[in-house]
Formats: C-alpha cells, structure tokens, sequence
C-alpha cells in the first residue's frame, strides 16, 4: 500500500446553513463577527507583519483562541507581500476565520436536523447550530465525521440575512488498482450483527468466520435506551439532563464503534495478502427502504462513521479498502447465487434444491457475497466519490481527527417535542 504522504490530496469546500438561530445565538453571532472584524482592523492598521505582532494586538480582543489563531496567520500575509494588500478595503465583508481545532460537527440522525456544528464565541463559550447541507456533499461530511478526511481552514459570514460556515476538507486517496491476488476479506454491515467478517480459503470455503452480533445487540440497547429515556426526561423538562444522559450513551455507541472497528482490522491482519471489501454506502443509503424506523436504526449506527474507521485503521496497519454494490448480497445464497428467502433476521434460506446449503447464517451469508463480488471484479474503487480540486497545505498544524462533538455547558435546551435530542435548538 502507498504511503499516505504520496497519495493524492483532494479538497473541497462545504457550506452549511446555520439554521434559525434564537435571539440569544444571534446576538452571539453578531458579537463574535464584530470582535473579529475590529482585532483585523487594529493589527492590519498597527502593520503586523509576524504572527508574534498580531498576537499583540488580537489578544486583547474577546475571541476564541481559535479565531485569534486564524488571524496570527492572515494578517501578517497581508500585511507582507503575500496578498500585496496596501489598504484593508471594507472590513465588514470579511468572514471570520477559525483554524481547524475550533468548529466541530456532530451527526445526529435521531434528531430533526442531523448535523450541527460547534461555532466558537470564545475560549469557554460555544455554540452548537444545527445545520442544513447540500445533499451532494453529504459523503464529504460523513467522511469528516468519520475521520476519513481532514478539516481545513472554517469561515462564518453572513449571506442575505443567514448565517453560513464554509469548511474545507481534504481527502487522500488510495492509489488503484488493488491486486486481484489479495485474499479479498468480506465484512457485512447489518442489523443482527454490528459487523461480520469472513474469507475463503485456498479451497473456496468459507474460513475463521467473526460475528459482532453481541456488539449490535449492546447499540440496539443503547439506542432504545436512549430513545426512551431522552423523551421521558424532556417530558418532564430537564432537558440538560436528557442531553448529559444521550450524549453518554452516544459515547458508549462509539465506543463499541471504535472497538469493533479495530477488531475488523485485526482479523484481516491474519490472512496472507488481505484487501478488505466494505459495502459501497452510496448504494446503501440509495436501497433503504425499510421504512422511518429502520432508516433510524440504520442510521443511528453510524454506518459511515464505522466504514470510516475501517478504512482508517486499515490504512495504518497497510490493508487496501476496496467497495462493492452491496445490492442483493444478503438475498442471493454464496453457495449457488439463486436468491433465498430470510425466515429471521439472523437466517438465511436457500431455495434451490440441488445447492447443498439449507439454512445459512445470513449475516456470514452477506459477507461471503461481499467478498466473492469483488473476486469477481464487480468492486468500486474507493476514488468512485466526489471530486474538488488539488489542496495546498494545510491552514494549522492540528488536523482536527477527534469530531464527535464535545458538550458545551452553554448550549441550550430548547427541543422539538419527539425529534429533539441533543443540540437541538
């Protein structure tokens, strides 16, 4: 596998609407643009060509170090002959700049909007926003949310009367093509189990099968856990500790998401030559059609964020990823190829008379198809995604890899009745 430091780097810009903040997050809003706009204004007038003189100057300034740092890194380019600035024409349009480590997205899918994102106000002050986004560059987002990209630069800016937050993400890709002759190592994604990993053998038979289903079963239990006890305790208008007790159960989610994607990893480290064959999410979230509960169940999962560490500790230990059209692989027996039928969530039945399979475990059912899809040469490179242009460096050292969004103390409790849920504004 390549070292990531030659892979090629892709970057694109993301807009989130920052949607109807109340009067008190407006206000918050308007304060930290001024504040910003004003330390810009004095150290670009004070000739601040070194990030040392500008500290000077924007320190005294109520902002988050966040922005503080930004500006450390703006106002010497120009005020030097980076930008080739004499004058600093019309302060009010310029957008405040976070560096990475500040603004922070948390996904939410329980909730009436699904993302929100952390806006620093200043060093023990922020607010969470929820926020709307442009479904095409939902896979961009994910991949942030998952650590399968990095955050860049952050500007906030006010548009025709909305608040907006533009962040960049960089992504490396793998080069391809993989090796055909890698031991292709199958890992089914499910509701029964939270993951199942499996390969063929030299002889094709299926071999050293793992089954986290007591893994998926402990998440469902969370998950129902949360949506009870959430709704009762905001019921009753203790919304801060409805939000406290959801964000602890959140974590013990991923918690057991981390676990099990390491375990993955470590179990294709055991075969010779392994490439790791993941279900295409694109095509994943274009076949759900179980209905609004199941969407949430599936959802709540953290389907990306669970690829997304895969594929992250895959990288680390040099196991390629590869991805399949996941269509039809829990339907279709690894046997024969004729379709069966599920007469439980964890089974499989084949129908065909003349295959030697009767019932099957159908989430190693499932894996094996994942598998044998891309030993047939069916399987999507993970460059199938979208594309932006070539990054430069990055704008701070920090890579923001941590983006399971940490409470505030500050953020309010004002929920939707039965889609509210944490940050819900």
């Amino acid at each position: 596998m390549a070292d990531t430091a030659t892979m090629p780097a892709v970057t694109k810009t993301l807009e989130l609407h920052l949607i109807s903040p109340n009067e008190h997050k407006e206000r918050k809003l308007r304060e930290t643009r001024k504040a910003y706009q004003q330390a810009l204004r004095a150290a670009f007038d004070a000739n601040c060509t070194t990030q040392s003189a500008t500290n000077d100057i924007v320190v005294e300034y109520d902002l988050s170090g966040h922005a503080k740092n930004a500006l450390k890194q703006y106002v010497p380019q120009l005020c030097g002959d980076t930008y080739g600035a004499e004058k600093l024409h019309d302060v009010a349009h310029h957008p405040v700049k976070f560096t990475n480590e500040g603004p922070r997205l948390d996904h939410k899918p329980q909730n009436h909007y699904e993302w929100y994102v952390k806006i620093p106000h200043h060093e023990d002050y922020h607010l969470w926003m929820p926020a709307g986004v442009n479904p095409q560059q939902r896979p961009w987002l994910e991949a942030l949310y998952s650590d399968d990209a990095k955050m860049g630069e952050c500007r906030l800016f006010k548009r025709d009367g909305e608040w907006y937050l533009h962040v960049t993400a960089t992504r490396q890709f793998e080069p391809e093509p993989v090796s055909r002759d890698r031991t292709a190592v199958g890992v089914d994604i499910g509701d029964a189990a939270l993951a199942t990993v499996c390969h063929r053998d030299e002889s094709g038979a299926p071999t050293a099968p793992e089954i986290y289903s007591d893994e998926g079963a402990e998440v469902r239990r969370l998950r129902k856990t949360y949506f009870t006890a959430t709704r009762r305790l905001q019921n009753r208008g203790s919304d801060r500790i409805a939000e406290e007790y959801g964000d602890s159960l959140w974590d013990r989610i991923d918690h057991i998401i981390h676990r099990v994607s390491r375990k993955v990893v470590e179990r294709a480290e055991q075969v010779s030559h392994p490439v790791l064959i993941l279900e295409n999410l694109r095509y994943i979230r274009e076949s759900m059609e179980y209905g609004a509960y199941m969407n949430r169940r599936l959802h709540g999962w953290a389907f990306a964020k669970l690829h997304g560490q895969i594929r992250y500790k895959a990288r680390q230990a040099g196991i390629p990823v590869e991805t399949v059209d996941p269509r039809n692989t829990s339907k279709v027996c690894h046997a024969c190829g004729e379709e069966g039928t599920r007469p439980a969530q964890a089974t499989f039945r084949c129908t065909n008379d003349a295959c030697w399979i009767g019932e099957y475990q159908a989430d190693l059912n499932g894996a094996l198809n994942i598998a044998d899809r891309y030993r047939s040469g069916e399987s999507k490179p993970r460059s199938d995604r979208d594309s932006g242009q070539k990054v430069a460096s990055d704008d701070s050292a920090t890579d923001g890899a941590s983006l399971t969004g940490p409470q505030d103390s500050h953020s309010e409790g004002e929920t939707r009745p039965a889609t509210s849920g944490t940050h819900a504004s």
